[in-house]
């Protein structure tokens, strides 16, 4: 039996496909470089959907076709830099051969790219109250995740002593972005005297965690 016969796209249309593609793409990267603008300027509570609209040529029925809200306008920069940052983050600690190594890996290239990416750094973190209750979209959630399962790995390899890896999580999540905050309001953006602070904070009280009465729930909890 012949195989079925599907008759090619024509290449005008294909041509045409491809424009519109192009173009809705142009328009979303347009309206979220309009909202890192907005956000950083105003705030993200202050900001409104005509604020960044009125930075763009579109018009507002172009920006309800990609975005229902400025909350979804803001996951979506938030998840975009997460996208952007964790592979580089969990390669340098999956090449880590020591405890100095993960944890100073850990924040130098965070810092970095904090320093290389400004601009949308602080679009994201213009607003600190906004900032703790937005920090639950899909990617940063899988970036947290992944951060945690780097430690019991690196738990599980004799890396690091046998600590709490959720709580190792939070403090180092925690002191990444208020200090990475407080670098950008300098006049310089040390990058690496930053690292250096977190990993000396860090290497001077990590070894003593063991210490610490076990953190887990009771098993009949």
């Amino acid at each position: 039996m012949p195989p079925e016969y599907i008759e090619p796209i024509p290449r005008a249309d294909l041509h045409l496909k491809g424009k519109r593609e192009q173009t809705k793409a142009q328009n979303r990267e347009m309206i979220l470089e309009a909202a890192r603008r907005v956000f950083a300027e105003l705030g993200y509570g202050a900001a409104t959907v005509r604020d960044i609209i009125r930075t763009t040529p579109l018009a507002s029925g172009t920006f309800y076709n990609y975005f229902r809200s400025k909350e979804e306008v803001f996951q979506a920069i938030q998840d975009e830099s997460a996208l952007r940052i964790r592979p580089r983050l969990h390669e340098e600690r999956a090449k880590a051969q020591s405890i100095e190594e993960f944890i100073s890996g850990t924040f130098r290239t965070f810092f970095e790219f904090v320093a290389n990416d400004e601009a949308n750094f602080r679009a994201i973190h213009r607003n600190t109250d906004t900032l703790r209750v937005r920090m639950d979209t899909a990617e940063i959630i899988a970036g947290f995740q992944e951060l945690r399962e780097d430690l019991e790995t690196a738990i599980a390899k004799g890396l690091l002593p046998p600590v709490d890896a959720d709580f190792l999580m939070a403090a180092l999540i925690g002191v990444a972005f208020e200090l990475a905050e407080r670098m950008l309001r300098r006049e310089f953006a040390d990058t690496n005297a930053t690292a250096e602070f977190a990993t000396a904070l860090f290497m001077g009280g990590i070894r003593a965690l063991p210490n610490v009465p076990s953190l887990a729930p009771p098993a009949n909890a």
